[in-house]
C-alpha cells in the first residue's frame, strides 16, 4: 500500500475540543472558533448514522484524536479499531488523525490508562511500525501525541530523543501537547524550552493546549480542567518563535466555564500569542 505522508497538512488556525458541555456555545460563537478536535473513541458505533458527527462536518473543520490505538504495544494494532477510527475519519473527512505515544493494552489486557513505554531503539521500531501502518491504513496523516507521565520508566533515551528516534523512522507527525510538556517538567526536573529544543519541530502538526487546577504543586497533574496556564503560552510563543504552528487548540475536560466568552478569550489570547511568536521569529 503507497505511503501517506504529512507533506503539506493544511493551516487550520485555533480550535476547540469539541465537547457535549460545550456544544450550546460552540454552536452560538462559531466565528471564534476555526476547527474543532473531536474524541474518536466516542463516536465509534455506526459513525456513518451519526447526526452530530454529520453535523459538525458541515460548520467546521474537524479533526479526530483518539484514545486506544495502542500504538505502544509490542502486539500490532487492533485492525477492527483502526478500521472503527478510519470510519470516524471519513464521515468527519479529517484532515488528519491523532493518538497518544504511549499503549493501553497489552496481553490482551485493557489497561484504560495512557501508559509510557520503555524508551529503547527495540520500541522505536516496534511503534514506528505500527505507526506508519495506521498511517497507511488511515489513508490520511496519523499524528503521535507526547503524553503526560507520572513514572519515567528507564531506557537510555530522553523522552524527547525517544520521540525523535520513532518520527526518524516513520512518516507521521507530530501532536505536541505543551500542557504535558509542563506536566512532566515539573514532576521530572527538566527544562521544558530545552526540550522543544531537541524535538524536530518541523514535524509538528498540531498543538494542544491546556491548564489544570493547583499548579504548583509537585506532582502536577493534567487535568484539563482550567484557564490554560501562562507557562503554557509562554511555550507557544516560544514554539511559534521557532516553528510556525499549523494548528492549535484548547483542550477543556472540567468544571467549563458558566459563561463560553471566557473561552472566546483564551482563543483569542491564542491567536495574540502566536502573531507575536511570528513576529520573534520573522525578526531572526
Amino acid at each position: 500500500m503507497p505511503t501517506t505522508t504529512i507533506s503539506a497538512p493544511p493551516d487550520l488556525g485555533v480550535g476547540l475540543g469539541y465537547r457535549e458541555e460545550l456544544h450550546d456555545g460552540i454552536l452560538a460563537h462559531p466565528a471564534a472558533i476555526d476547527w474543532l478536535e473531536i474524541v474518536t473513541d466516542r463516536y465509534l458505533v455506526d459513525p456513518a448514522q451519526n447526526k452530530l458527527l454529520r453535523a459538525l462536518r458541515d460548520r467546521f473543520v474537524v479533526v479526530a484524536h483518539g484514545l486506544e490505538m495502542s500504538i505502544g504495544s509490542d502486539a500490532p494494532v487492533d485492525p477492527d479499531y483502526l478500521d472503527a477510527v478510519a470510519a470516524v475519519a471519513d464521515v468527519v473527512d479529517a484532515p488528519w488523525v491523532s493518538d497518544h505515544l504511549c499503549f493501553t493494552r497489552e496481553d490482551g489486557v485493557e489497561l484504560h490508562n495512557l501508559t509510557p513505554v520503555l524508551r529503547t531503539e527495540e520500541k522505536v521500531r516496534t511503534i514506528a511500525a505500527n505507526a506508519q501502518r495506521v498511517q497507511d491504513g488511515l489513508g490520511r496523516p496519523f499524528l503521535l501525541e507526547n503524553i503526560s507521565y507520572y513514572l519515567d520508566l528507564p531506557g537510555g533515551m530522553t523522552e524527547a530523543e525517544f520521540i525523535t528516534a520513532v518520527l526518524d523512522r516513520c512518516d507521521c507527525g507530530l501532536l505536541l501537547d505543551l500542557n504535558n510538556v509542563v506536566v512532566n517538567a515539573a514532576n521530572h526536573g527538566f527544562d521544558p524550552y530545552d526540550f522543544l529544543d531537541a524535538l524536530p519541530l518541523d514535524r509538528v502538526v498540531q498543538v494542544h493546549l491546556a491548564g489544570n487546577l493547583g499548579q504548583g504543586g509537585v506532582p502536577l497533574v493534567d487535568g484539563h480542567d482550567a484557564p490554560v496556564g501562562d507557562d503554557v503560552f509562554a511555550l507557544l510563543e516560544h514554539l511559534e518563535s521557532r516553528q510556525h504552528v499549523r494548528a492549535a487548540m484548547i483542550e477543556r475536560d472540567g468544571h467549563f466555564p458558566d459563561d463560553f466568552t471566557e473561552l472566546v478569550d483564551e482563543l483569542d489570547r491564542v491567536r495574540a500569542t502566536l502573531t507575536a511568536g511570528g513576529v520573534s521569529r520573522g525578526a531572526r
